[in-house]
């Protein structure tokens, strides 16, 4: 049965929620159940570990399709609301409990370096819909995989993997990055090349650290990632911006700058998408070369390209110059904090030693896990799994964008997890219009927080972490109060 059927049909009831069909729109039926039990949640009649019925018996009790009744419990569970298991059926896991009295230090902040600052809360509180760049589908986490990989690897594991080891990690996942990094990024590197680090932030920390003991500033990318240059900025360094056009980075603005350091997301760069073009590549290694400069390369979203061939990492074309830097933030989950760092080998030693002294090496466990679903192949069968749900999100995002934004110029498009969105027509005011669309229920980061001198204002749509429906309802509502900042 369809949204527009209900009107005609007999109403019908579940004791679940004391849920009634008369009380149902005639449109919507999948948000309108959503809300009642995510309602229900906040406030408490369902609480953790509470099952919720059966798709089949509440659709019957309802009236409705099956079909909205798992659209809702999805969206539910992309929320982290409720989790389905095999034979358990769907639980609520309840909300995060925050200390009384104490302000939650995550409040109004999304995941990873994408994120420049604390979101205004008034945004958060108005927000339904947080599609804030750096958030990956932390409901597609390989649970079972990942469970297995941990049996296997306990029932293997000596006493020296689960001691104080070595400060660069564990020899077996090195060994597997050296070799997975090889095939799929053209990488140039051994396994005692490789330092395990708690994700790309603790990279970049050690290397600033030790940058600013010599260099007073590093290029950056501009527009680029906020959370990067705030980092970079804590440590010491002083963040240059140098444009960023269709062809990634201009490398000819680095000249006569004086700076001997760069940090850049060559292969989809943050946040408009571009790819560095083969001649700035070039250029910007010769540039490295002749300054005797580092580049940090952040390998951003490398692993989800859908329109276009892979593009090699710099590193392979210049180790002696470049530090390469990645994480399983995008392809796992952000909270496993786990990265690598390869330096040019005039900077191990320094930087192993920093990382001993920073936390005397990576959690062990999680680095065995991920060695085990790298050896085993199912790594890369959970990222083509992903990367085709992730295409299908693209792409209804795009025929949203397409319908009820004709006019927005869109970038981005061919990898990655987020869309730019550019008016060069529209409203200045990128900020204001990012709080008028908060207004109407969409999280958005404006363009202009990621930029340090002035540009086309847009606005950065993640969509990683939202079904189809979603994202064509967060685009009706862009659209709306879009209209209405015009009027």
């Amino acid at each position: 049965m369809t949204g527009t059927d209900v009107a005609s049909a007999p109403k019908r009831g579940a004791d679940f929620l004391q849920l009634s069909a008369a009380a149902a729109p005639v449109r919507g039926l999948t948000r309108w159940l959503a809300d009642a039990v995510r309602a229900a949640i906040i406030d408490g009649r369902l609480q953790a570990g509470a099952p919720l019925p059966a798709t089949r018996l509440l659709a019957d009790d309802l009236g409705v399709s099956r079909g909205v009744i798992v659209e809702a419990y999805q969206r539910l569970a992309d929320e982290g609301l409720v989790s389905a298991r095999p034979g358990a059926g769907t639980r609520v896991l309840g909300l995060r409990p925050v200390n009384p009295g104490r302000a939650d230090p995550a409040a109004g902040r999304s995941l990873g370096r994408t994120d420049p600052v604390r979101l205004p809360q008034r945004w958060r509180a108005a927000a339904e819909i947080d599609l804030s760049p750096g958030v990956p589908d932390l409901s597609g986490f390989p649970r079972a995989a990942w469970l297995r990989a941990e049996r296997s690897v306990l029932q293997r594991a000596s006493v020296a993997d689960l001691g104080y080891g070595d400060p660069r990690g564990s020899e077996w996942l090195r060994k597997e990055l050296a070799s997975w990094l090889a095939r799929t990024r053209g990488l140039r590197a051994e396994p005692d090349d490789i330092i395990i680090v708690t994700g790309v932030a603790q990279a970049l920390a050690l290397l600033a650290q030790g940058l600013a003991r010599t260099e007073g500033g590093i290029a950056v990318e501009d527009p680029g990632s906020r959370g990067s240059r705030d980092e970079l900025a804590y440590w010491g360094l002083r963040p240059v911006p140098i444009p960023v056009d269709d062809h990634g980075l201009m490398v000819d603005e680095l000249a006569g700058t004086g700076l001997r350091a760069v940090l850049l997301t060559p292969a989809h760069q943050f946040p408009t998408g571009v790819v560095l073009a083969p001649r700035r590549r070039r250029n910007l290694l010769d540039w490295a070369a002749t300054a005797d400069a580092l580049v940090i390369e952040d390998d951003y979203d490398a692993e989800y390209r859908y329109d276009r061939a892979p593009v090699p990492a710099l590193q392979a074309s210049a180790p002696s110059q470049v530090a390469y830097t990645g994480s399983t933030s995008k392809t796992l989950a952000p909270g496993l904090r786990l990265g690598w760092l390869i330096p040019p080998g005039r900077l191990q030693a320094s930087l192993v030693e920093a990382k001993h002294a920073s936390d005397l090496g990576s959690p062990a466990l999680p680095q065995l896990v991920l060695a085990h679903l790298m050896a085993s192949g199912e790594l890369e069968q959970h990222i083509r799994a992903v990367r085709q749900r992730q295409r299908s999100r693209r792409d209804a995002l795009l025929r949203a964008l397409r319908e009820h934004l004709p006019d927005a110029r869109v970038q981005g498009i061919a990898a990655g997890l987020h869309l730019l969105i550019t008016f060069p027509e529209g409203p200045a005011d990128d900020t204001g219009l990012a709080e008028r669309i908060a207004s109407a229920g969409v999280l958005v980061h404006p363009l202009s927080w990621h930029r340090q001198r002035p540009g086309v204002p847009g606005i950065i749509l993640g969509y990683a972490a939202h079904s189809p429906d979603q994202l064509r309802d967060a685009v009706r509502r862009i659209a709306r109060a879009l209209a209405s900042a015009a009027v």
